[in-house]
């Protein structure tokens, strides 16, 4: 497979391990409210992470990297939005 054909189709395919391995911990935490375990400020710092990937890719019209990050960044951003709104005093 040539490397032109190779590297989209791996961009493609981390963009989907990556924001599939965030959707276990959203699903938890929108089924039972409970936040206490999650860190804001790693949720956080992952989101910002995600956020300024986006813009990379963006920028290179990389659409392995939009795609990735664009997935990433919804889902921790709705994560980290429970984490704000529903943590306990």
């Amino acid at each position: 497979m040539a490397t032109d054909t190779l590297a989209p189709l791996l961009g493609y395919l981390a963009a989907v391990l990556g924001s599939i391995g965030w959707l276990p911990q959203l699903v938890r935490t929108l089924r039972t409210r409970q936040v206490r375990d999650i860190s804001l400020w790693t949720t956080l710092l992952i989101f910002v992470t995600v956020c300024l990937w986006l813009v990379y890719g963006l920028l290179l019209g990389a659409w392995p990297i939009i795609i990735a990050n664009l997935l990433s960044a919804s889902v921790v951003g709705v994560l980290l939005a429970a984490k704000i709104l529903w943590e306990k005093p």
